[in-house]
């Protein structure tokens, strides 16, 4: 319970952060101009090419719609659930890493209002065209604040959840967790709901909180290989 209102609390105090940065729209589709001309300075990949290429996929975009839309928060939670119950000590150092990388991201959303691809020329809004938006026609409609582009906490979350779940346990297949944040970026990509600089942007964030998650106390409740006792082995072998 104290973890519900902690979590809720910090999540009351996000979206009201969210809800005044969405105010602050004047500047976005400048902000947005800025990001691509950056974007070409840095040699970026393109992303309008690349999102038409995947439009050329319908099944490809539509499973990145629903990825979009249904992973992110859902599979965050569980993680934090799961962590909370069998890595107790552990799962601190992830709630307060998620903290300050939220808050920084917060920061970004107040000072730097951005409106993501799917508003701009040569860009498609994918979650309209199939019938899968979590955002409606109407950009100002609904509780988010469609212009917090920058930066992308999809991509953050989900890099934070791969980085604690490999650090944390020990199964030899806790590696595949990399896809989660490999897979989210190419879909704020293909979806058109993230720029490039808006992923990159919050790794430097999660960089910057890492700290928090590496504090000593981080493996204490991780269970120890079993180590076989030679001594017996051998005593074994000789009977």
């Amino acid at each position: 319970m104290r973890e519900v209102v902690l979590l809720g609390t910090l999540f009351l105090v996000y979206s009201a952060g969210r809800q005044f940065a969405a105010k602050q729209t004047g500047s976005a589709y400048d902000h947005a101009r800025e990001v691509l001309s950056w974007q070409r300075w840095l040699q970026l990949p393109n992303e309008a090419s690349i999102q038409h290429a995947a439009l050329q996929l319908p099944h490809l975009v539509e499973g990145s719609n629903l990825y979009y839309a249904s992973v992110h928060a859902p599979l965050t939670g569980a993680v934090l659930l799961w962590l909370s119950i069998w890595r107790p000590k552990a799962y601190p150092h992830v709630r307060w890493t998620m903290v300050s990388v939220t808050g920084l991201a917060l920061i970004g959303h107040i000072v730097f209002p951005l409106a993501p691809p799917r508003m701009m020329p040569d860009f498609v809004d994918t979650g309209l065209r199939f019938g899968q938006s979590v955002y409606g026609p109407d950009n100002s409609s609904g509780v988010a604040n469609q212009f917090a582009a920058m930066p992308s906490l999809h991509v953050g979350w989900a890099s934070l959840i791969a980085l604690a779940m490999i650090l944390i346990t020990r199964s030899k297949w806790r590696w595949l967790w990399l896809l989660h944040p490999i897979i989210t970026f190419a879909v704020v990509i293909i979806t058109a709901n993230h720029y490039w600089l808006d992923g990159i942007v919050v790794l430097i964030l999660l960089g910057i909180s890492l700290p928090l998650l590496l504090r000593p106390g981080l493996h204490s409740d991780r269970p120890e290989p079993v180590v076989a006792d030679n001594s017996v082995s051998r005593e074994l072998a000789l009977k």
